[in-house]
């Protein structure tokens, strides 16, 4: 029985009433899974699991990378395999296996790992906010997974992100300035050590990473650029082959380590391993920089003595793109594209539109230009301002979301409901309290980005399995009490407006 793999995040596939099952089934081992283990970790290990099919009772998925595969298969299976099993009784076994494997990345000349400029008329364009995670190929190279010190040279770094190719506006000068001081530093020691960005999905901060990165090694420092998962795949090979210290010593033993999307990084041992790390190369006087989505203080999953270490270095938010940063990074982008296509033209009034249309990211502002240039070289016409509008409506839909605090949670809530925020908050278990209580815990767990803990904490200090308890119960009657379904969605969009 095989299930659409698009069910990542609970979608429904379509072959038959066993594949509707099925598909149903999987989205509420994918709820109970977030709402058991937390936000953090879902997203860390779960939200790239895909269901593929079951078949004989065995319940296959797939995941992008052996790392994921290995961590699941050590961590969770037992986990996953019950939950799956009390949602569908036909599952007896899970197997996991990685889906589109690559070829390996093999170093160039230099030792180097690059990845070649795409081309074409849909080439990747990047600028300030457009920049792309580095690949994490289902196979690795050959010297991480023999964890030999010599060869580890960490991820590739995109050669078409740069400094000469991020555009600088108010949002990101702080940062852009902070990333140029460090990368070009050749004095004694480090400079704000360790440097610390944060931002949202698409606004320059793995561009910014990468150009130091380039910056660096042109210079002539040894540099090492890792994503969170290239770190943990490394380590966790280094231990199965024996070549743990080889692999610390190597990591050591650079003058630049450049570690991207820290937030991802799990489990006891790695994250003691990347706290000794990062205080040896800071200790040593060798430089690390680190991206995350958010502040050192916000991550949550790390061991508090690695945020405070994180926290004490210069960190730098990159802020979103303002009209006038949108409209020059829209003008790069037309730019290049017209260097390949002369005869694509894009009105002032058009490019004014969308830099103004769309505010979410610089990723968006890529996807408006590769369909105009669609547009034009597929129909043959000249880019309106109607055409635009229709070619860019669902990028201008997808904004930036409202970040949502409990709080006001609590409040809308509490209002709703003719109760007071105090009585959600205090003891008080008669029935019209505790629902509204109940509500306003599902509603922080599913709109925040907070643990169960704190989600807890913030509900006049309960225990997180009290909070567990309200995410299933209101998830149990929302799908069996449209009424209630009802007044849920009602609540999320007045928060969310």
């Amino acid at each position: 029985m095989r299930v659409d793999g698009s069910l990542a995040d609970g979608g429904n596939g379509d072959n038959g009433s066993g594949g509707h099952e099925i598909a149903a089934a999987w989205s509420r081992v994918k709820r109970r899974l977030r709402a058991e283990l937390g936000e953090d970790v879902f997203a860390s290990w779960f939200a790239r699991l895909e269901l593929e099919e079951v078949s004989a009772g065995t319940a296959r998925l797939t995941v992008p990378t052996r790392f994921l595969k290995s961590w699941i298969e050590s961590h969770y299976l037992d986990r996953v395999l019950t939950t799956f099993r009390s949602e569908a009784d036909e599952v007896a076994r899970i197997e996991v296996s990685v889906r589109g494997a690559a070829a390996p990345i093999r170093p160039v000349a230099g030792g180097v790992a690059k990845t070649n400029p795409t081309s074409g008329p849909l080439a990747r364009l990047h600028a300030a906010g457009a920049a792309a995670p580095s690949p994490m190929p289902a196979a690795e190279p050959e010297s991480i997974v023999r964890g030999e010190p010599a060869d580890l040279n960490g991820a590739p770094l995109d050669v078409r992100l740069t400094f000469a190719s991020f555009v600088v506006g108010r949002s990101n000068a702080l940062a852009h300035a902070a990333a140029e001081r460090v990368a070009r530093h050749d004095g004694e020691g480090a400079l704000y050590n360790p440097l610390y960005f944060h931002a949202g999905v698409g606004l320059g901060k793995t561009h910014l990473l990468h150009g130091i990165g380039h910056a660096a090694r042109d210079a002539g420092r040894r540099v090492i650029y890792l994503t969170a998962d290239r770190f943990m795949y490394g380590f966790v090979n280094a231990l199965k082959t024996q070549n743990a210290l080889a692999f610390k010593e190597r990591l050591r033993a650079i003058d630049l380590l450049i570690l991207d999307d820290v937030q991802f990084i799990q489990g006891k041992s790695i994250q003691a391993e990347f706290g000794h790390t990062i205080n040896a190369l800071i200790d040593a006087g060798r430089q690390v920089v680190v991206a995350s989505d958010r502040p050192p203080t916000e991550l949550e999953a790390l061991d508090e003595r690695v945020r405070s270490r994180l926290a004490g270095g210069l960190v730098v938010e990159i802020g979103n793109l303002d009209e006038q940063l949108r409209t020059s990074i829209l003008a790069a982008r037309l730019a290049a594209v017209r260097a390949s296509h002369p005869n694509f033209e894009v009105s002032p009034t058009v490019a004014a539109y969308v830099a103004k249309a769309i505010t979410a990211n610089g990723r968006d502002l890529e996807g408006a230009v590769n369909r105009l240039l669609a547009h034009a070289t597929l129909t043959g016409t000249a880019v309106t301002l109607e055409t635009a509008e229709t070619a860019i409506r669902d990028l201008v839909k997808n904004r930036e979301p409202k970040r949502i605090k409990i709080e006001d949670i609590q409040k809308l809530v509490a209002s709703r409901y003719n109760v007071s925020r105090s009585d959600i908050l205090s003891e008080r278990r008669t029935a019209a309290v505790v629902k509204p209580r109940q509500i306003a815990m599902y509603l922080s767990k599913v709109l925040t980005l907070r643990s169960l803990p704190e989600i807890g904490r913030r509900f006049g200090g309960r225990d997180h399995t009290t909070v567990l308890h309200a995410v299933r119960k209101i998830e149990k009657q929302i799908g069996e009490d449209a009424v209630l379904g009802d007044e849920v969605e009602l609540l999320k969009r007045m928060l969310q407006d």
